[in-house]
């Protein structure tokens, strides 16, 4: 990514957007950032006016509305800034000559296949939040000129309210006793390596449609493990059904994301999710 570029990246009070402006900064890339109450992406006008000023080189949106079980009840504000909003972003970006960055999901699949997703898998979405995110595909690809559309699965970083390691940490803080579902599978995919590797991969002009997350797949009960024996834990782990668990959204069961053909445009492949779990235990400990 060369540094004369200009770059907006929305949706910048979220652990993904706060890693792009940490990044950005360090790499003393000429950026905005822009946080829902600076820039309300569901407002066409606003959004236009805002990419015409700047007129970047890319538009980053970090924005999405990630509450699987709330997008059930409120599926229209989950439709509006995971789908209309895309469709905004989009037509500004087209507008003003933008290259649009925009992020999707593993739950757009069904979770049925049994084995990682590839980009040429037909999506198949089973709650309001995968439609919702499925919605925004069908706006980038349908509208946009210029765009990387890239899915990502189980991300986590530095939000205690949507990082998994984090969530985790905090619950087993005050119990003894922790039950994990084992029959959800995907991919950890960590911001500092889907950040890394968006940037590397936005600046190869190779557009279209992505996957990106760590390398292999894990339970959400496995990772659990994983994360608590390097802590230390002391207390009991158990696997658990999902059935066991009332939840307003079905999750898919197996919506592990397979990286093809990245490796061969950004020229390495991604950390494992055990490496990149180290990684991130060793950033939060270093702040702690």
């Amino acid at each position: 990514m060369r540094n004369n570029v200009k770059i907006i990246v929305t949706g910048a009070d979220g652990q993904l957007g706060k890693e792009f402006a940490r990044e950005l900064n360090k790499s003393d890339i000429n950026h905005l950032a822009f946080d829902k109450d600076s820039l309300d992406i569901t407002d066409f006008k606003k959004v236009n006016e805002v990419i015409e000023k700047i007129k970047p080189d890319f538009v980053i949106n970090c924005a999405a509305f990630n509450d699987v079980d709330g997008a059930e009840k409120e599926w229209q504000k989950a439709f509006l800034v995971n789908g209309v909003a895309a469709r905004n972003l989009v037509l500004a970006c087209n507008r003003n000559n933008s290259v649009f960055v925009h992020y999707s999901s593993d739950y757009v699949f069904d979770g049925k296949k049994g084995a990682p997703y590839t980009i040429a898998d037909a999506p198949g979405p089973i709650n309001k939040y995968g439609e919702s995110k499925r919605l925004g595909e069908r706006n980038v690809e349908h509208l946009s000129e210029r765009y990387y559309l890239i899915r990502l699965s189980w991300v986590f970083g530095e939000n205690p309210k949507a990082s998994f390691p984090l969530k985790l940490m905090e619950r087993a803080k005050t119990n003894k006793t922790l039950k994990i579902v084992n029959d959800q599978i995907s991919s950890p995919a960590f911001v500092e390596d889907i950040t890394k590797a968006t940037l590397d991969l936005i600046g190869s002009g190779q557009y279209g449609l992505y996957h990106l997350a760590n390398e292999g797949f894990c339970s959400r009960y496995e990772w659990a493990k994983y994360v608590l024996e390097k802590l230390k834990w002391q207390g009991e782990l158990l696997p658990a059904e999902s059935g066991d668990f009332e939840t307003p959204a079905q999750r898919p069961r197996f919506s592990a994301l397979d990286n093809f053909p990245l490796k061969s445009i950004i020229s390495y492949k991604l950390p494992a999710w055990q490496e990149a779990t180290d990684k991130f235990l060793k950033r939060i400990q270093k702040n702690l």
